[in-house]
């Protein structure tokens, strides 16, 4: 079995209310095991036999829509990948070029943002705000300086000028998705 994580988009916000251990139920019903939450907001770890990402993330999305009747973007990583949206964002860190872990975001992407798109995302923006922006691999990173509540830069904003659906977590909350797998690989998961 292999150890991944999913990132559930818009889950227990905007009305998209779902309890975590009627989630787990769900999920386990579906051939899921070793099923935990991290957090309230759409981060469940689980084993399941090795296929592509892209499959797991279309069967998770699935059940989300069939049982709890929201239609959820589904990203599906493993540590190793969850590890890299980390060491690979260039705000995460420590010293004067690198923003603190509740304001530096990884946005996992379902797609790959046109490079032209993102420049115009960047000289659009350039006047408008302080956050700093870097593409990646399917991944978006983000530092939002003074917090995201305060930024242009919602979800749905970059959506309509990436033309990718995307969900972020914060690298406090990603080291802790990080540190469970860890736990749960000592205690035999794969």
């Amino acid at each position: 079995m292999q150890r991944y994580v999913a990132f559930l988009g818009s889950i227990n916000v905007g009305g998209n209310r779902i309890l975590m251990a009627d989630l787990r139920e769900a999920l386990r019903r579906e051939d899921f095991t070793d099923v935990e939450t991290v957090v309230a907001s759409g981060n469940v770890l689980f084993s399941h036999e090795p296929r592509p990402s892209e499959g797991l993330a279309d069967k998770l999305a699935w059940v989300v829509q069939d049982r709890f009747d929201i239609d959820s973007l589904v990203i599906v990583k493993t540590r190793i990948e969850v590890d890299a949206a980390i060491t690979g964002n260039p705000f995460h860190g420590t010293g004067p070029d690198h923003g603190s872990d509740k304001m530096v975001h990884t946005i996992f992407l379902d797609g790959q943002p046109d490079e032209d798109s993102f420049h115009d995302l960047l000289a659009e923006h350039k006047a408008k705000g302080g956050e700093r922006l870097a593409l990646g691999d399917r991944m978006l990173f983000l530092d939002y300086v003074h917090g995201a509540g305060v930024s242009s830069l919602t979800g749905p904003f970059l959506q309509r000028r990436l033309e990718v659906r995307g969900t972020a977590r914060n690298m406090s909350s990603l080291k802790r998705i990080t540190a469970k797998m860890g736990e749960l690989d000592g205690k035999g998961a794969a």
